[in-house]
């Protein structure tokens, strides 16, 4: 009986490893119809659509797909055809995942703050591109000079020093600049509000007044080293123009040769004795009948709202094409000492040397102006120089100038040089 126990314990052991042996291949094998039984309930085997045999394909290619590795997971590329033929072709950029094309960066000259040249800005409008929000800018020129009204002395000093700030929003800008080499430190420091196109301007503050092409230029640009005789004898010695506290409003219609008319009201000049007189008035009209050429006409009252007692009316033209720059300017009016009458003619030829922004710039200008009434007198100048220039951010100015001026018994000849830079 013991023999017989284990030998059957052996047997049935071993069946429990062959049943356990065959599973899989059971588990594997398709089973076998009885050919004798007949079906029941079964449905005929459904033939697989394209639709179905597709979306089995893709959601095999999903699955494979997740299983893969990162790494190795292929695809169509964006912007590339789904089937390369030529393992060596070249990929464009935009398949090349962080191969993007950098902006070019805007090397071209940036437009005149608005407190120095109004009528550079509008260039800024017309393009409609961006300003800066905050913008920095200074620029300081040096100068050097030897006269003959004091024996060609030499003088050399700091002829100005100017930083300031300008800010910039879609109808909003204010600026505020000072002069450090001045006496009078503070410039510009003015708000500027206007419409969605630029066409209706409101300025408040203290600001430059609507009066003479040349007081409306900016002081780098201006190819001579001084605003001339004219401009210091009315504006500095008379008090017509320049800048001043005031409220003046502006229209400009680009469409019908950049139309532009400023009216505004300024604080007025002192007396003798140091009284704030009434308030002044300014007005400037100017257009652009073709690309090269601008026309304009200026007038200054002073005592608006007293009785004008002096005043000025001026008119000028200014042409520019192939690097030449011509400036031509007529005034006439009354001032303290009777009636007075001025002409004044600049012109410069802009010629590039290489190609790393160096230019020379030959200058050549001269002015006259006459007294008549009570006080019969007259002055005059003639200027010549040439300058080096430095794309946009130097300068070096050699002018010659012979000039009588206000006071002066005979001309006489002033030698000058002046360096200048800039950052904006």
């Amino acid at each position: 009986m013991g023999g017989r126990g284990l030998e059957e314990k052996r047997w049935r052991r071993g069946l429990l490893v062959a049943v356990l042996l065959g599973l899989p291949a059971v588990a594997g094998a398709e089973p076998v119809p009885d050919e004798d039984a007949e079906p029941e309930n079964v449905e005929p085997p459904r033939r697989m659509s394209e639709e179905d045999d597709s979306s089995n394909k893709d959601g095999l290619d999903g699955a494979v797909a997740q299983a893969l590795p990162p790494g190795s997971r292929q695809g169509p590329v964006m912007g590339a055809p789904d089937e390369v033929g030529d393992p060596s072709a070249p990929v464009p950029d935009a398949a090349v995942p962080g191969a993007k094309k950098k902006p070019k960066k805007d090397t071209s000259p940036k437009a005149e703050t608005l407190g120095e040249a109004p009528d550079e800005a509008d260039k800024a409008d017309d393009k409609g591109a961006p300003r800066q929000r905050i913008r920095v800018f200074g620029r300081v020129f040096a100068q050097a000079r030897a006269d003959e009204r004091v024996q060609y002395a030499r003088n050399l000093g700091i002829e100005s020093a100017r930083v300031g700030v300008a800010a910039s929003l879609s109808n909003l800008d204010a600026e505020v600049s000072a002069d450090l080499a001045s006496k009078t430190i503070l410039k510009d420091a003015f708000v500027r509000l206007t419409d969605d196109a630029k066409r209706l301007r409101l300025y408040a503050g203290r600001f430059k007044s609507p009066f003479l092409q040349r007081s409306q230029e900016s002081a780098w640009l201006l190819p001579i080293q001084s605003r001339g005789l004219v401009e210091d004898y009315l504006t500095e010695t008379n008090g017509l123009g320049g800048r001043r506290l005031g409220l003046m409003g502006e229209v400009r219609i680009k469409e019908a040769w950049g139309l532009k008319l400023s009216t505004g009201l300024f604080e007025g000049g002192k007396d003798a004795g140091g009284k704030r007189l009434s308030e002044d008035a300014s007005a400037r009209l100017s257009a652009q009948p073709f690309k090269f050429l601008t026309v304009g006409t200026s007038t200054y009252l002073t005592q608006v709202l007293d009785g004008t007692q002096q005043y000025a009316t001026a008119a000028d033209a200014e042409f520019e094409r192939w690097g030449l720059a011509l400036t031509a300017e007529v005034a006439a009016g009354r001032l303290a000492l009777g009636p007075f009458r001025s002409q004044s003619v600049l012109a410069s030829w802009t010629v590039p040397v290489g190609h790393q922004g160096w230019a020379v710039q030959p200058v050549v200008g001269a002015e006259a102006l006459q007294l008549h009434g009570g006080i019969q007198a007259q002055g005059h100048s003639v200027t010549g120089g040439l300058n080096v220039l430095l794309a946009d951010s130097f300068k070096a100015q050699f002018q010659a100038e012979r000039a009588l001026r206000p006071g002066d018994v005979a001309p006489a000849l002033e030698l000058s040089v002046q360096l200048a830079t800039r950052f904006r």
